[in-house]
């Protein structure tokens, strides 16, 4: 049996997972509607794919093999570690969207690696649906990234992956997936199945079985793996293990099948190494040459995790001491291959790829039932050649036309640099390149100034030279000098000053933050305190209470308002902004001691 191997890539939302999930009801793979590739919880709230995955499909003798991979910038290490591991690429763009930012970054990755992808003009029944000019859009992307004449000459179809129907060519009538399914068969080269050379296989994902232990998701690229086998793992520092597998797994559907023996070409799931990672290869004998090792782009932020210090903490969760945060952390590692950690006796520092990247962690951490306090997202700063630099990511802003002025006035501040502007219908689509110190905690300003119709997508393009001091325009914190319990009558009379995070009823501590101060200052109120009660009677009716909802703080938001002096305080049942220093006074003597340290080196 032939075997084709593809990954289905494309921007955020514009379908990969519901045509995979197309593909597999039409083959038969499940017969559940409600089953689908983005399985985690997550990943369903949300709506996005966060974690690659593996299934197979069988069609006209052939098995094929597909990856879906996440559609977001800040899940790029996941998608460039599969590219490596397969034939072709199915390229999904929406039919109005065309091209977005996350389309040129994993085109780029496919090209440069050989690969022919074949595009896929999805949503083709939108209102606003231009298939023509998004293929020719695709075509110019293809030029733009250098793409030689056999991959300029990519196959075109056009899809509905909701109803599960593809077309070779517009005109056409189709009811299924049919014209799609031909077209993997046709355009992409079967895997090559040398199966009686000695084996190589490399690893690109990684899993975690309770029962078997941890999980090595690979490609056989040459010979044949038996289970029960002894093989020899060549480790990325040149080190070699020997180990036997225990158990072998190939994907059928969705779901994993005890094999015996799996072929070259062929990709499967291997348990009996526990300290395998991502990109070494699993082979015969010490003597064979390891595969070419697989890297990643590096991170671009910072964040500081640390054991929740605050008044409240272990009030929530069930792991709140340091040796668990670190135990969670060092697990992590096994299959984020994005993220990097520096262990520290009391502190960790994380390193990821974009604020949703350490969010997600964040947000599945407190789920599991951890309490975590962290620091604000600090950007990577690196010395190359004698000169200081940082990241720069390409931003794309589509917003109505009337919020347009304000877009560019609010990024330029923040030393953004507007590359090109675009119509469509009544609606502006921008392309800006600025650094990624200027873009943290912009998605807020973004959403308030353009009263919640603004989109924004963002790519990381590389390292460039330091701009320099970037001034941004930051409400100060309302913050709470008592704790007890936060009163209507206190907040009623506060919410006048800036927005509060809190609502009444609410438990606060000294040194959290309740809310913003719209002056720019932070200012210490007391939120607890109630209406003076007398046994006079009042000459006029008491005014009635109305209260503005309160603005919640999620772990996305507190990340990008949070400011220096600040944590934010994660916990399974809340997310709160604290102080670093509780008191009034210590957070002064704090103050004075780094102004007296800035006049010191400044002289």
């Amino acid at each position: 049996m032939e075997i084709r191997n593809i990954a289905i890539i494309a921007h955020v939302d514009h379908g990969k997972t519901t045509l995979t999930d197309a593909i597999m009801k039409q083959t038969g793979m499940v017969d559940d509607e409600n089953i689908t590739m983005d399985s985690n919880t997550l990943e369903q709230e949300r709506g996005i794919t966060i974690y690659s995955k593996n299934a197979s499909v069988f069609y006209k003798d052939t098995k094929i093999n597909i990856v879906d991979t996440p559609g977001h910038a800040d899940f790029g290490s996941e998608v460039e570690r599969v590219l490596r591991s397969i034939d072709s690429v199915l390229l999904v763009v929406d039919a109005q969207e065309g091209p977005m930012p996350q389309t040129r970054f994993v085109l780029s990755k496919s090209l440069e690696l050989g690969l022919k992808p074949l595009v896929i003009i999805n949503k083709i029944d939108k209102m606003a649906a231009d298939p023509d000019l998004a293929e020719e859009k695709v075509f110019e992307l293809f030029y733009d990234l250098g793409a030689n004449d056999e991959q300029l000459d990519f196959t075109t179809i056009y899809a509905i992956g909701r109803d599960g129907i593809a077309k070779a060519n517009l005109s056409d009538d189709s009811s299924d997936l049919t014209p799609l399914l031909d077209a993997i068969i046709s355009d992409v080269q079967p895997a090559p199945a040398d199966k009686d050379v000695p084996l190589r296989l490399q690893v690109f994902n990684l899993g975690y079985d309770n029962f078997v232990g941890r999980l090595a998701v690979g490609r056989i690229y040459e010979g044949t793996l038996k289970s029960g086998s002894s093989l020899c793992l060549k480790k990325l520092n040149g080190e070699v293990v020997t180990g036997r597998v225990t158990k072998l797994f190939t994907f059928r559907g969705l779901e994993r099948q005890v094999v015996d023996e799996a072929y070259a070409g062929d990709i499967v799931m291997v348990s009996g190494f526990s300290n395998i990672d991502i990109g070494e290869t699993l082979c015969d004998s010490a003597d064979q040459e390891a595969l070419p090792a697989i890297t990643v782009d590096e991170p671009t932020i910072s964040v500081m995790f640390l054991v929740n210090s605050s008044p409240f903490a272990g009030s929530d969760g069930k792991y709140v001491t340091n040796k668990q945060l670190r135990e969670r952390l060092e697990k992590e590692l096994e299959v984020n291959v994005g993220l990097r950690i520096d262990f520290m006796p009391d502190a960790y520092t994380v390193y990821g790829r974009g604020e949703l990247h350490i969010a997600i962690l964040l947000e599945n951490m407190r789920r599991e039932g951890y309490e975590v306090q962290v620091s604000q997202p600090q950007v990577i700063v690196k010395e190359i050649d004698d000169c200081i630099v940082e990241p720069f990511e390409e931003v794309t802003v589509q917003v109505p036309e009337e919020y347009a002025g304000v877009v560019i006035d609010k990024i330029g501040i923040r030393k953004g640099l507007l590359i090109s502007m675009e119509s469509h219908g009544k609606q502006k689509r921008m392309i800006f390149e600025i650094p990624t110190r200027g873009l943290l905690g912009y998605r807020t300003d973004l959403v308030v100034d353009t009263r919640g119709e603004g989109v924004m997508y963002s790519r990381v393009i590389g390292f460039r030279p330091h701009v320099g001091e970037i001034r941004k325009r930051r409400e100060g914190a309302m913050i709470s000098k008592v704790s007890g319990k936060a009163s209507g009558f206190s907040l009623f009379n506060l919410q006048e000053r800036g927005t509060l995070y809190i609502g009444p009823g609410t438990e606060v501590y000294e040194g959290m933050i309740i809310g913003n101060s719209s002056k720019g200052d932070d200012m210490t109120v007391n939120p607890v305190k109630g209406k003076q009660l007398t046994n006079m009677r009042a000459a006029g009716a008491d005014e009635a209470i109305q209260l503005t909802p309160a603005s919640a703080i999620t772990i996305e938001r507190g990340l990008e308002i949070m400011r220096e002096d600040e944590y934010l305080e994660i916990t399974p049942i809340n997310v709160r902004l604290r102080k670093q220093f509780l008191a009034e006074a210590d957070r002064r003597r704090a103050f004075r001691k780094k102004q007296s340290a800035a006049l010191l080196q400044s002289a």
